[in-house]
């Protein structure tokens, strides 16, 4: 954060008037520039000694264009000047004057985003952390998303976007600023390279947020929702997701425009290889307007096909059922198998001899209802199995300890 610093006996406000309106004023003349120079500088001494902080903000921004425009003013002196304009909101003792100081600010800064964006940005940001009403911090950050956006430089707000947890703590948000917020980070997220994910996350957040809404309310959520489908299905190694659970997805089930893209995620989630070789057939056109390639669509559906084997078919697959299912060579299937083990989707050994995978463990495409009722008969069978051994251990234990004593008596 910018810390400001006096240098003369002059209020740093009143420095920064005279500096804007000289230059405003520049063209006019020295006796025109003189006169309009004092007669602004008289107004914020006004403003200052009746405690208008949002007046004076008000003046000082009026020769903020310039201030960007002009070539003679070095970016290190336009960061000054903002950051006493900044600066000005730690005055206000009212929360309604802050917001209202901080929206004229942020106006003013996003007009032009093509122009110093970065510094631009880093006068937002200096205005947050100004800040004590967390409102307006909220304000003041989604603005930075926005330039951040507009400008693509979005890359300076990535490692804000790991905290957003730790803001909405803060900043206590209604539902409907919840939305704006996730949905605002999942944009600028997704075409940052490397943030796909977190993207994706923060998308199903703001989904997520749809619960129990009436039917209007949903409709909002439909586009996102529908890509986010398209997001998941692209995603080279993303094999698990909740997505068919959330009422803001399962609303496309019988929607007019978006009812294949979400049986696409059905046949994804819980089918195999021939059902969207099934469904590409019919619907080739759809999935090419949606930017899907086929080939990529074959690859990441036998990953998830060979993991659906794993979880039905007792531990042992056969060579021949991978083969048939993933509809590829006989000289491909291993193949397929470590490429699934590296993704760390199964756990497995191949018995070479045999002709057969042996699984241990696999992942779960999703995990609802039914995945929590095997987990707890799992866990029921572990603690059965756990509570025999220690009784076990016990009556051995009892009973070596009698033939222990027996033992004493007899050489006694």
């Amino acid at each position: 954060m910018t810390t400001l610093v006096p240098t003369s006996e002059e209020d740093p406000a009143l420095s920064v008037v005279r500096f804007t309106s000289e230059l405003s004023w520049s063209d006019a003349g020295p006796e025109v520039a003189e006169q309009q120079v004092s007669r602004l500088c008289v107004e914020a001494q006004e403003c200052m000694v009746r405690n208008r902080w949002l007046d004076l903000t008000s003046l000082m921004l009026t020769s903020a264009d310039i201030v960007f425009s002009n070539s003679k003013v070095s970016e290190k002196d336009l960061e000054c000047t903002f950051t006493v304009i900044c600066n000005l909101v730690t005055k206000s003792e009212s929360p309604d004057e802050e917001l209202e100081m901080a929206k004229l600010i942020c106006s003013k800064i996003i007009q032009q985003p093509k122009d110093k964006p970065v510094l631009r940005l880093k006068i937002l940001f200096n205005l947050y952390n100004l800040l004590d009403n967390v409102h307006c911090r909220f304000y003041v950050y989604m603005k930075a998303l926005d330039l951040a956006m507009s400008s693509k430089l979005t890359q300076y707000v990535i490692p804000s976007c790991k905290k957003i947890d730790s803001f909405l703590k803060e900043w206590n948000l209604e539902v409907q600023d919840q939305r704006e917020l996730y949905l605002n980070v999942a944009n600028a997220l997704k075409d940052s390279k490397n943030s796909e994910k977190d993207s994706f996350k923060f998308l199903t957040k703001y989904l997520a947020t749809f619960s129990g809404e009436d039917a209007y309310k949903m409709g909002e959520a439909k586009d996102e929702a529908a890509r986010i489908i398209i997001e998941f299905v692209k995603e080279p190694d993303m094999f698990q997701c909740d997505l068919l659970d959330m009422p803001a997805v399962a609303q496309l089930e019988k929607d007019a425009k978006y009812a294949l893209a979400y049986q696409l995620l059905k046949i994804f989630l819980t089918q195999r290889l021939d059902a969207y070789l099934e469904f590409q057939a019919a619907n080739s056109a759809l999935l090419k307007s949606y930017g899907l390639v086929h080939e990529d669509c074959i690859a990441k559906m036998r990953m998830i096909s060979l993991v659906d084997l794993a979880s039905h078919e007792s531990g042992r697959i056969p060579y021949t059922l991978i083969k048939d299912t993933l509809r590829i060579d006989d000289d491909e299937v291993e193949l397929w198998v470590v490429k699934a083990l590296t993704s760390k989707l199964i756990d497995c050994k191949m018995d070479q001899m045999n002709q057969v995978v042996l699984v241990s463990s696999c992942t779960e495409r999703v995990f609802g209802q039914q995945q929590w009722q095997v987990l707890r008969t799992k866990l029921g069978t572990w603690r059965d199995n756990i509570a025999n051994v220690i009784n076990t251990i016990q009556a051995n234990k009892i009973t070596e300890d009698g033939s222990q004593a027996v033992q004493g008596l007899m050489i006694r």
